[in-house]
């Protein structure tokens, strides 16, 4: 949450599977991987990682990202995805 009334930004956290590739995404799709280019034209901070890189775990990976830098927490709404 923000005191802002118009933030003009999102705070994007994805959990990838183990076997994910970014590399394997291309065209526009591929920008949301790229921290710095989805934030320039996008507006958005966009950070992942692939499940074995939560090293306690997803529930304190999130946990870990849902704090903010004032020690305040971000709301989060979980999209899955499934085959």
């Amino acid at each position: 949450m923000t005191a802002k009334l118009e933030p003009n930004d999102v705070d994007i956290f994805m959990l990838m599977e183990d076997t994910f590739d970014a590399q394997q995404v291309t065209g526009k799709a591929g920008m949301v991987f790229d921290h710095l280019a989805a934030q320039h034209y996008e507006g958005a901070s966009i950070s992942w990682i692939r499940r074995m890189a939560a090293i306690d775990g997803e529930e304190a990976a999130l946990q870990y990202w849902q704090i903010t830098r004032d020690q305040t927490k971000r709301g989060i709404v979980e999209v899955m995805h499934r085959d």
